[in-house]
């Protein structure tokens, strides 16, 4: 089994951090992962992606053309992104600021209004959490509970933002199921 995970956006919207949380609650289920990122030359504001494949094998190449999977966080990258994304794949697309769908009925599309969800739980920044928990509920690329730890794993040195990064989990399984 192997899954290919496109996280793309511009800068400042946390997409390393999505690829590299994903990418550490899969090696902590056993997986074999690679982590690529990729910034274009303005960094925040400037395009930003990176991939992230999991497999359950040795990875024989880390570049891929068609990834079995897209989050797009902002419309640029929907648009360049999701005619790649193979079919059965499914297509993440945050609706708050993206007001099309992907224009492809051979994938799983989720449109949830991150922004908003992160908003209401007081804090924007947790949006890019919002959006990995909505992905990998519905994708299932790794069990959820691997996710959480993840998540804790990585604000282990900042204790006082993991309830709300908990709680942003949280809202974004929900929004995955409704």
């Amino acid at each position: 089994m192997q899954s290919e995970v496109q996280f793309a956006g511009f800068g400042g919207q946390g997409i390393m951090l999505m690829g590299q949380i994903l990418a550490q609650a899969a090696m902590a289920g056993g997986f074999e992962v690679v982590w690529i990122p990729s910034y274009g030359p303005e960094m925040r504001g400037g395009t930003a992606y990176c991939t992230v494949v999991i497999s359950d094998r040795l990875i024989g190449s880390p570049i891929i053309r068609n990834p079995g999977h897209l989050v797009a966080m902002n419309r640029p990258s929907l648009e360049k992104f999701a005619p790649t994304v193979k079919s059965g794949g499914v297509i993440f697309i945050n609706s708050s600021i993206i007001p099309i769908d992907a224009g492809r009925d051979d994938v799983d599309v989720i449109k949830v209004p991150i922004i908003e969800i992160s908003k209401n739980l007081g804090n924007v920044k947790v949006a890019n959490i919002v959006a990995l928990a909505a992905f990998v509920t519905r994708s299932k690329v790794v069990d959820f509970e691997l996710l959480q730890q993840a998540v804790r794993d990585k604000f282990a040195q900042k204790e006082k933002l993991i309830p709300l990064n908990m709680q942003a989990l949280e809202e974004g399984r929900k929004a995955a199921l409704d």
